[in-house]
């Protein structure tokens, strides 16, 4: 595409180009950019790209989109705003994937990475080739490729919907994250139905406030549309038990489905029976009424798997057959994953990271556990400090024996992360060891016969970040090594 055709799609600008370049890519990193590129300067948190202008045209830029005038050999185009700008182009520049296909968007605090898989799976037993985006990987087919945030900026957003539009993708799931939002990096993306989880206290850190919070959260649903087009509804998915939807569902012009379990919703769950191995419930959806047994443990599953039917049924998926795929599901990797290498007790890994999401995983431990509670939890570095002290609140409220430790300290001490939460449990008894490795194979070494270990924040997560080092660690396997290594020593006693 010729860079004056690709500007057409900006209301205005301001430069100069004489040979009018023709353009193969659109980067923001000067180092991925090539022969043909449009490098665009955005200035972020800790580097300003307008700093790179000059090696991204020695890396073969033909063209440059910033914010000033810059002293490079290609044209300058000028905008008031190149994230705003970015996304436009990014979405020209691949066709509009995202009017190609069907787009589900999940935000809130929490349950966005569980129930993005529960829809992607639903659709993908349908017959369907499926997309995923989210905090794990990014999915095209049975494909995964790394990723960085939990939802990229717009270019590889739509680079990404574009690959998934030539490899014929029907439906495409992606969790948005608050940040995504706030910053625009969604802007372009058509959205066919939004689903709304939760929201409780996180990144304060970056939105300051909770209704700046709940603000960004929002912009999901009000940026669905305002007109009703023949053949391509738009649906918002708003959970009844959260004050948050009342708001949302004023904000947005999309037709609301809501679901829950205490409020009066069009979709609900009605006597929940929560197990050690799963849950029952009874689901009344509209006139029809079925029983649903999942694999999956807690009412905060049945809140994910309420929203991914709704999701799925407002796409016009037959209930029964929603239903089936959900029972079918064993779970998603570090959320309430047990790791079991033959102990008497019971060890879970869950990503549990922000109090809510801490209070509902140790509430359904409570459900099921004979023994007494470990629970491991930390703080992560460099995000919202306010939560810290609530967190350590919360474990010793409801564990028998909680244990503060390192999660990810980035650039932080991590024995000043370990006093912040020490402020809100003082007087109290729990017990600090800052290795993360140390704290896990402690609970392992003292749990008894039916006790429980829940080890929280991480997940999935196959590193810690400890100042500027990323280093392996993965709670699942360090439990397990834990757990063989104690086996082993009582057998040679």
């Amino acid at each position: 595409m010729h860079l004056l055709t690709l500007l057409e799609n900006l209301p205005s600008y301001e430069g100069d180009v004489l040979n009018n370049p023709i353009i193969t890519s659109i980067e923001n990193d000067n180092r991925k950019v090539q022969k043909g590129s449009l490098f665009i300067c955005i200035k972020g948190y800790t580097v300003d790209g307008h700093d790179f202008a000059q090696s991204a045209v020695e890396n073969g830029a033909v063209a440059v989109l910033a914010e000033r005038p810059l002293e490079v050999s290609v044209p300058v185009i000028i905008v008031k705003n190149t994230t705003r700008a970015m996304a436009v182009l990014a979405d020209a520049f691949y066709g509009h994937p995202t009017q190609k296909l069907r787009l589900i968007g999940i935000t809130g605090t929490n349950g966005k990475t569980t129930t993005s898989h529960l829809i992607e799976k639903i659709f993908k037993d349908h017959g369907q080739k499926t997309g995923l985006i989210g905090t794990m990987y990014t999915k095209i087919g049975d494909e995964i490729f790394e990723t960085k945030n939990t939802t990229p900026d717009s270019v590889t957003l739509q680079k990404t919907f574009h690959e998934m539009v030539n490899q014929q993708v029907e439906t495409a799931v992606m969790e948005v994250s608050s940040h995504a939002l706030e910053l625009g990096r969604v802007h372009g993306c058509d959205y066919d139905i939004a689903v709304f989880t939760n929201l409780t206290q996180d990144h304060l850190d970056f939105h300051k406030t909770m209704d700046r919070y709940r603000f960004a959260k929002s912009l999901l649903f009000s940026q669905l549309g305002n007109t009703y087009e023949e053949g391509k509804k738009k649906y918002a998915v708003l959970n009844a038990d959260d004050e948050a939807s009342k708001d949302f569902s004023s904000w947005t012009a999309a037709h609301v489905i809501t679901y829950g379990i205490h409020q009066n919703a069009d979709i609900m769950a009605k006597n929940i029976k929560i197990h050690s191995s799963g849950t029952q419930f009874e689901l009344h959806a509209f006139a029809q009424k079925k029983v649903v047994n999942l694999k999956l443990v807690g009412k905060f599953s049945v809140y994910n798997v309420l929203a991914a039917i709704t999701a799925a049924y407002c796409a016009g998926l037959p209930l029964d057959s929603i239903i089936q795929s959900i029972e079918d599901v064993k779970g998603v990797s570090g959320r309430f994953e047990l790791v079991d290498a033959g102990q008497e007790f019971t060890v879970i890994v869950d990503y549990a990271h922000t109090p809510d999401s801490l209070e509902n995983v140790l509430n359904t431990v409570k459900e099921f556990a004979e023994g007494d509670i470990y629970v491991i939890v930390g703080c992560g570095g460099d995000r919202d400090r306010t939560k810290r002290p609530i967190m350590a609140k919360i474990a010793c409220e409801n564990a028998t024996y909680p244990i503060f430790t390192s999660d990810n300290p980035r650039s932080e001490d991590p024995e000043s992360i370990l006093a912040d939460m020490e402020k809100g449990v003082e007087g109290q008894a729990y017990k600090t060891i800052v290795d993360r490795k140390e704290a896990i194979e402690y609970a392992v070494c003292h749990a008894k016969s039916k006790d429980v270990i829940l080890i929280a924040g991480k997940g999935h997560e196959t590193y810690q970040i400890i100042g500027n080092q990323i280093l392996d660690f993965d709670d699942r396997l360090v439990a397990k090594e834990a757990i063989e290594k104690r086996l082993k020593n009582n057998e040679n006693k």
